[in-house]
């Protein structure tokens, strides 16, 4: 999806009306909002679901603790800001009591992200500030570094004037420069804040580059997605390809709502756009979905933003209402002169006006109830080809270990039989000797690595680019190597087993024959070999197709 909104920006808008292009998308985006509903109560599941593992966690694992408490703020981060201060509030108390500084300074971390996304300023300093008496690990300089730069960048926005804003927006380019130093090359995050630092200087040529750069990438995220296509609109804006900042807003706003993203600006820039292009309707449309997110997260400065334009919108309307309140009057005052002079014949028109506005209505209600039926089917059917997909992709590895399974099932038994003919004739002719020296020969550890080396085989043959997809995932420098002979090594087959769906841990360190804590140290390893959060890893792995 994220993929194709891409090709129409830079590709098919070129072949197609401009006007007619833009109704389309507006039309995919009201399609989109009426969904919002769904996609939040699937992640309220998703929460839901992170909660109860929590509550089943004894007091005494206070660094899992720690760790899927966070994983809850960050579910709540950008959805709900009260929810999400309560959770970094207990991340604090965690923090406070195990005394390890990391987490005090990622829970304070947490605390000042969401102040800022609310818009509390002055929270938001105080509680950066009082991060500068704690030592700052180098795992988490990129985000201390560019929260306080986002902090005088969004201070220089509330400001907007010749004076404050230069001052505010210098201090931050200092600090983004200073995040650049820790963010990974050619991570999301490191290109993102270089394109924004040189939009920031008015360096707009360099700052496109890297924008649309990144929305080449084949991997982003909805949440990536709204953030570069919402801050490339802005560069277009200062060009003046008004049309052109409008279709990256409509893509920023469907991913938003994709991902219930509640603390966004991207519907309230489109609405303020539409609303100069004399678009009222959907500018009007905008604005309230705006709205009803600012109320759901409690974002204070999106309000403010809401406030300036929905004044402007409304007073429009009002306009168009009374210019059309003004026709209808005399439009009525020509009717009552006509009913006058022709009684009879105003009498006729109006039964038959009362008999097609009735005709009317029906059509209107049959119309909304065809809608319904028909979002509905789009829904179901949806349904069905994910359905569709797992099952198909469930039948071909079901296929194929269940041959795997007769082939290795047939060896087996024929190896066993033979064993037994050997032995019997070693037992008839009493040379118990040559039986010890026949049972030594047999090697259990290699069969365990043939084994192996037998799922190893036929799971590259469901998923060939299983290796490469899952060095997609790890910064270059620690992506795996395999040796000569390796087919998938300890990390690879760990998470190969999970794509198959064993996600039980102690299931898999049977398998593999190790313990649990060395299962879930190797997968840890894993995770943090990512550029991706470690909780975001194991699902893209789970997204890697088959053949």
């Amino acid at each position: 999806m994220k993929r194709s909104l891409i090709l129409f920006f830079f590709i098919i808008h070129n072949c197609l009306p401009l006007k007619a292009g833009t109704d389309s998308l507006l039309q995919q985006l009201a399609a989109t909002m009426k969904k919002s509903a769904t996609y939040d109560a699937a992640k309220e599941k998703q929460i839901a679901a992170l909660k109860s593992q929590l509550a089943s966690y004894p007091p005494t694992q206070a660094d899992a603790i720690f760790r899927l408490t966070n994983r809850i703020y960050a579910q709540y981060q950008i959805f709900n800001y009260d929810s999400a201060f309560r959770y970094a509030g207990q991340l604090v108390r965690l923090s406070n009591t195990s005394g390890n500084n990391d987490q005090q300074v990622q829970s304070r971390l947490n605390i000042s992200f969401i102040l800022l996304s609310a818009g509390l300023y002055k929270e938001t300093f105080d509680s950066l500030s009082a991060l500068r008496r704690y030592s700052i690990p180098d795992s988490l300089k990129a985000g201390y570094y560019s929260l306080w730069g986002r902090y005088y960048y969004d201070l220089a926005g509330y400001a907007n004037d010749r004076y404050h804003s230069l001052d505010y927006d210098t201090i931050g380019h200092r600090y983004i420069d200073s995040a650049l130093n820790w963010f990974p090359a050619g991570s999301f995050e490191h290109d993102y804040y270089t394109g924004l630092i040189n939009y920031k200087k008015g360096f707009i040529e360099i700052a496109f580059s890297w924008f649309t750069r990144i929305l080449q990438r084949p991997a982003l995220s909805d949440h990536e997605l709204a953030l570069t296509a919402s801050t490339l609109s802005g560069i277009y804006q200062q060009k003046g390809n008004t049309d052109e900042s409008i279709r990256l807003l409509v893509a920023a706003s469907e991913a938003d709502i994709r991902s219930s993203t509640k603390e966004t600006g991207a519907i309230f820039h489109l609405a303020e756009l539409l609303y100069k292009k004399g678009d009222l309707k959907n500018a009007a449309l905008c604005i309230e979905n705006g709205i009803a997110n600012a109320e759901s997260y409690g974002a204070r400065q999106r309000k403010i933003q809401a406030s300036s334009i929905l004044p402007l919108i409304e007073g429009e309307r009002i306009n168009g209402i009374e210019a059309q309140r003004n026709l209808l009057f005399r439009y009525a005052a020509i009717v009552t002169a006509l009913v006058l002079l022709l009684a009879l014949l105003g009498y006729i028109i109006l039964k038959q006006n009362r008999k097609l506005k009735r005709t009317r209505q029906a059509l209107t209600e049959a119309n909304d109830r065809k809608q319904v039926i028909n979002e509905e089917l789009a829904r179901t059917n949806a349904a069905l080809q994910v359905v569709n997909e797992k099952m198909e992709e469930a039948n071909k590895i079901k296929e194929e270990y269940i041959g795997y399974f007769f082939d290795i099932d047939s060896a087996f038994f024929a190896r066993l039989d033979k064993i037994k003919q050997t032995i019997d004739q070693k037992l008839a002719d009493r040379r118990y000797e040559d039986i010890r020296f026949f049972l030594n020969k047999i090697d259990a550890k290699k069969e365990k690595q043939d084994l192996l080396s037998s799922f190893d085989k036929i799971f590259l043959k469901l998923f060939p680019h299983f290796v490469q997809e899952v060095n997609a995932l790890l910064r270059p420098d620690e992506q795996i190597r395999l040796k000569d002979h390796e087919l998938l090594n300890t990390d690879l087959r760990i998470f190969a087993l999970i794509r198959m769906g064993l996600t039980d841990t102690e299931k898999i360190a049977g398998i593999l024959e190790y313990s649990v804590k060395t299962i879930y140290s190797y997968k840890s390893k894993m995770k943090h070999r990512s550029f991706l959060p470690s909780e975001e890893f194991e699902e893209r792995v789970m997204q890697i197709k088959t053949l």
